[in-house]
C-alpha cells in the first residue's frame, strides 16, 4: 500500500467501528505505528504530545482490534476498521464526540422504528402493525409461522420474485415478533456474536 506521510512523517487515521460504521476517533500514525498495528493487530498511533508510539488501550485495556485498513484516493488518509474493546474515548464514551455506539442495520433499523411508532399510536383502523399487535403475541407469532412456510414453499419454486416477496414478509413480521417479545436486532446480534468463534 502506498502511503503519503506528511512532512512530519505522519498520516491521519480515521478509526471506524467495523460493525456499526460509527466513526470512533481520529489519530495519527507514523511508519512505525502503522507497522506495529499490522504486526500486533491492535491499533497503535504516534502520540504527538508524548512523542512516542502509543497503543490504544495500553493503560485502559480498551484496545482497538484491527479488522481492516484502507487508504483514501490520495493515499494521505487511512480508514481503519476495528472491533473496539470498551469505550474508545478516554472520557468513557464510545466515540470521541461523546456519542454512544448504537448498531445500525440500515433500513431494518428504520423498520424497527416504524413498528415501534405504529404500536405506540395504537391506530388499529389505519395501521396493520397496530392491528396485529392488538390481537396479542400469539397472533404475531402465528403470522411469522405462516410467512416462514410461504417462504419455504417459494424457495422450492423457480420464481425468485415471489421468493423475495415472501422473504420480505417473513423478515418484517419477525421484526414485529422481536418487539412483541421486548427484543431488537441488537439482541440478536449480541447472541450471534456470542456464538461466533
Amino acid at each position: 500500500m502506498t502511503i503519503k506521510y506528511d512532512l512530519n512523517g505522519l498520516i491521519p487515521a480515521i478509526i471506524q467501528d467495523s460493525i456499526t460504521k460509527n466513526v470512533l476517533m481520529l489519530g495519527y500514525m507514523n511508519e512505525d505505528a502503522y507497522n506495529k498495528t499490522l504486526e500486533t493487530k491492535q491499533v497503535t498511533f504516534f502520540s504527538r504530545s508524548k512523542q512516542r508510539l502509543w497503543t490504544k488501550g495500553e493503560e485502559s485495556g480498551n484496545f482497538l482490534n484491527l479488522v481492516d485498513i484502507k487508504n483514501d484516493c490520495d493515499n494521505d488518509t487511512l480508514l481503519i476498521q476495528v472491533n473496539p474493546v470498551g469505550p474508545t474515548c478516554h472520557k468513557g464514551t464510545d466515540t470521541c464526540w461523546q456519542e454512544e455506539n448504537t448498531s445500525s442495520y440500515g433500513f431494518f433499523s428504520t423498520l424497527e422504528n416504524v413498528i415501534t411508532e405504529r404500536v405506540a399510536n395504537k391506530d388499529t383502523q389505519k395501521s396493520y402493525v397496530a392491528s396485529l399487535f392488538s390481537k396479542g403475541i400469539n397472533k404475531v407469532a402465528q403470522k411469522v409461522g405462516e410467512e416462514a412456510v410461504e417462504t419455504v414453499i417459494e424457495a422450492m419454486d423457480n420464481n425468485d420474485e415471489l421468493f423475495l416477496y415472501e422473504s420480505a414478509d417473513l423478515l418484517f413480521h419477525y421484526l414485529m415478533l422481536l418487539q412483541a417479545k421486548g427484543f431488537t436486532l441488537k439482541d440478536i446480534e449480541t447472541e450471534l456474536k456470542g456464538r461466533h468463534k
